[in-house]
């Protein structure tokens, strides 16, 4: 029995520091005010200029086109007759002058 007792005594104990939750203190939140603004600063330095850039190399020449060929000669004609002793009178010409 002795022992029932101060087992019985632990044990409330126990139960009853189990039940105490500590309290959680949440800081005040902090607002930050702002200042006067500071003066201007000083302007940057200027960047140095880029290199020049490499000239192309040329283009290549075209190719030449072909040469036409030469196109063939006509076909000779036939050669004229000869006339068969007729005149041919034009009327109303000048007489040629004697």
């Amino acid at each position: 029995m002795k022992y029932a007792i101060v087992f019985s005594a632990v044990l409330a104990a126990l139960a009853l520091s189990a039940c105490d939750r500590p309290t959680v203190v949440t800081p005040a939140a902090v607002i930050a005010v702002p200042g006067p603004a500071g003066p201007q600063g000083a302007t940057g330095s200027t960047g140095s200029t880029g290199s020049t850039g490499s000239t192309g190399s040329t283009g290549s020449t075209g190719a030449t086109g072909a040469v036409g060929s030469t196109g063939d000669t006509g076909a000779t004609g036939d050669r004229g007759k000869t006339g068969g002793g007729t005149v041919v009178v034009v009327p109303g010409a000048p007489a040629p002058a004697r």
